[in-house]
């Protein structure tokens, strides 16, 4: 039987310790929207492993109950390098996790969480949380945001305008959710001090986005048919961005292919195909390239169904895409800074 090795790290450890609390947190309180409001099917786990477990692994649960889910995953994971000199990476302890509802006036979410440690002993800490709905709702918006401002008032404003560079998609000219924060390649130089905040800012996030979430399921309760319209082509928005844009998607792409289709958890169920087929010709050359190639990994129906051998087939066909054009890199999406393990995991392509 594998089993999963951890990290030796003493900070790598409480790290750890600390995704593995906001997944069991998040996970116990969506199981109780189940129950209150679904079919009470709770989320299942299941379990990933880096090299048989010598490096790692992680464990994602995802979304049974299809009466109010469209697509959800809360995953968390850790690769280490203790017995590989020459990896820079010593560790990577992270959770990340979507959750996509199917009534379309509910909001989706994106949290993520990471702390990485380098062989060097220094280390940084990656913090995110968007609000990504199909139909805009300001007292959502409002209520996700401020709840974030008080979890982190000294890094809000920088952490929401670098959120705002992230999630724009420029072929698109717009962003992907209403309301973003997005500490990127974080250190204030106290370990102590830094997780107290990721975890501060990963609890209110967790807790704000359930009390939308049942919130909306129980008041808007009389979606239209353009409501799942819209719900749709926003669908397609966010599998555009996370496929072509997303530095994470990408780098864990690249770095192994042990986890595709967990890495890809996120995607919605289903997306409008001549809709993505549509803003090929909005992007810049090599990407229009990577869109064509992602189009033919899709069965050829215009609500076209996103399933795990789809999942597969478009993580072999990122992969390939950035061995042929590894100059594409650069246009992945950032913050104010790349992460350095990142940016040496993308450029290993070249």
């Amino acid at each position: 039987m594998m089993k999963r090795i951890p990290a030796k790290s003493p900070r790598a450890a409480q790290a750890y310790t600390l995704v593995t609390d906001l997944q069991q947190r998040f996970v116990t309180k969506l199981n109780a929207i189940s129950k209150k409001y679904g079919n009470g099917k709770p989320y299942e786990p299941a379990e990933w492993f880096r090299d048989e477990g010598r490096h790692g692994g992680g464990v994602r649960f995802m979304a049974t109950d299809e009466s109010l889910f469209n697509r959800a995953s809360v995953n968390i994971s850790q690769v280490q390098y203790d017995d590989d000199d020459t990896k820079q990476l010593a560790s990577a302890s992270a959770i990340s996790t979507i959750i996509h509802p199917k009534n379309p006036l509910a909001p989706s979410v994106h949290i993520h969480i990471s702390w990485t440690e380098l062989k060097s002993g220094s280390g940084y800490w990656r913090v995110m949380a968007d609000l990504n709905p199909s139909i805009e709702n300001s007292a959502d918006k409002n209520q996700f945001a401020n709840q974030l401002k008080q979890a982190a008032p000294q890094q809000y404003l920088e952490a929401a305008a670098q959120g705002d560079r992230y999630f724009f998609i420029p072929a698109l000219g717009r962003h992907r959710g209403i309301t973003h924060f997005y500490l990127e390649n974080y250190s204030s130089g106290n370990f102590d001090v830094d997780m107290k905040m990721a975890r501060t800012v990963g609890e209110a996030a967790i807790d704000t986005y359930c009390d939308i979430l049942s919130s909306a399921i129980e008041k808007r309760t009389s979606p239209a048919e353009a409501d799942y319209k819209k719900q749709l082509d926003y669908h397609t928005l966010y599998f555009f961005q996370v496929l072509t844009l997303d530095r994470g998607t990408t780098s864990g792409l690249l770095v192994h292919d042990q986890n595709d289709v967990g890495i890809l958890a996120s995607l919605p169920s289903h997306v409008n195909r001549p809709l993505l087929a549509s803003w090929k010709q909005k992007m810049q050359a090599p990407q229009d390239l990577l869109l064509e190639k992602m189009m033919a990994c899709l069965a050829d129906e215009a609500v076209c169904p996103v399933e795990d051998d789809t999942k597969q087939a478009l993580a072999n066909c990122v992969r390939k895409h950035y061995q042929a054009h590894p100059e594409a890199i650069d246009m992945q999406a950032s913050g104010n800074t790349k992460p350095p393990t990142v940016d040496n995991h993308l450029k290993s392509v070249a």
